[in-house]
């Protein structure tokens, strides 16, 4: 069963930004509070990757998106975020969510296009 829908995505320029939410609909907020929730991506052709997560009030970033992306949690919300600034072409893929720890079953994502 689906935990994670995720939106927000488009089409941006080189150098724009885009906020993508994740929201968890079927989860009780106690249970929401406790997830080590990420942000991953996929392009074509490429296998799935870490983009950040959030981890008991820690964030981790990959390499590639550090000083660029924020992520962050709006727990009463149940949903989670992730800013993106400064895209560039290679920020293009789909988008998705899941638990850090013992993942859910994958979401549609959203998909991201960056032009140059």
């Amino acid at each position: 069963q689906v935990q994670f829908v995720e939106s927000g995505g488009g089409l941006a320029q080189s150098g724009g930004s885009l906020r993508l939410s994740c929201k968890a609909p079927r989860m009780i907020f106690s249970t929401f509070v406790g997830q080590d929730l990420g942000w991953y991506r996929q392009a074509p052709g490429e296998q799935r990757e870490f983009v950040a997560s959030s981890e008991n009030g820690l964030t981790h970033y990959a390499d590639s998106v550090k000083g660029r992306f924020t992520i962050s949690r709006d727990n009463s919300r149940k949903t989670l975020y992730l800013y993106m600034n400064d895209l560039k072409p290679e920020d293009t893929a789909v988008y998705y969510c899941n638990n850090v720890r013992t993942p859910a079953s994958w979401g549609q994502g959203t998909q991201v296009t960056v032009s140059s």
